[in-house]
């Protein structure tokens, strides 16, 4: 049988970081209200599993927006599992002219949209590195002919020598890279800001390296 402490209104009036849906970006959120569980159960013979639950109502310090914020932690796992409803990342559109991507990439991008819109953090994650993988294999496979033979990572800085990328792009797709293997290997979740950078790094790198070249091509022919 679990102890469980309940706690009230423990960190009222304390400011945190949460993704606003009307802001679109992470601002600071006033905690109008909270209410803090924690349990402790012994499971013989490993010893006591703790967790804490915090359930939250907060409040955009900038639009005003009140939104609902959940957070969980265990003694088992290091990952600090958030969740905000409404889903902040609802609705996220993709980008124009993603029929001109090629059919692979357009079938792995639109179903990592679909699973930010749905608060699937790992799913999303693990689709963020899938493109990246996708894009560098694409564009290698037209330069390297051992491309295919490479990790992601030599892959990514083929590109910044051949001057594909920018340091600046290398640097930031290994950081999805990164992202991805978490989500992939450690089933690690991230939050929805760190998502929605990714996926907008993500739209203007599928933009400079497929549409608007094929959209520019297309205006000089008329």
């Amino acid at each position: 049988m679990a102890d469980i402490e309940i706690t009230k209104n423990y960190r009222a009036d304390k400011k945190v970081d949460v993704t606003c849906r009307e802001c679109k970006r992470s601002t600071k959120h006033l905690i109008l209200s909270d209410v803090c569980l924690k349990g402790c159960e012994n499971i013989a013979p490993y010893g006591d599993f703790i967790w804490y639950d915090e359930h939250q109502i907060v409040q955009c310090q900038g639009c005003e927006t009140i939104s609902f914020r959940k957070t969980h932690n265990n003694s088992e796992d290091l990952t600090h599992f958030i969740d905000i409803y409404p889903n902040p990342e609802d609705g996220r559109d993709a980008i124009d002219y993603d029929h001109l991507l090629p059919s692979n990439l357009q079938l792995i991008y639109n179903e990592t949209i679909k699973s930010i819109n749905f608060g699937q953090a790992v799913l999303t994650g693990m689709g963020i590195r899938a493109i990246v993988e996708t894009v560098c294999k694409d564009i290698n496979a037209n330069k390297d002919k051992n491309a295919n033979r490479k990790d992601l990572c030599e892959k990514i800085n083929d590109l910044a020598t051949q001057g594909v990328l920018t340091k600046k792009d290398a640097d930031i797709l290994h950081k999805l890279r990164i992202l991805g293997n978490e989500a992939a290997h450690e089933v690690k979740p991230h939050n929805n800001a760190t998502l929605t950078l990714a996926l907008d790094v993500i739209d203007h790198l599928l933009k400079g390296v497929y549409i608007l070249p094929l959209l520019l091509s297309s205006s000089d022919r008329s």
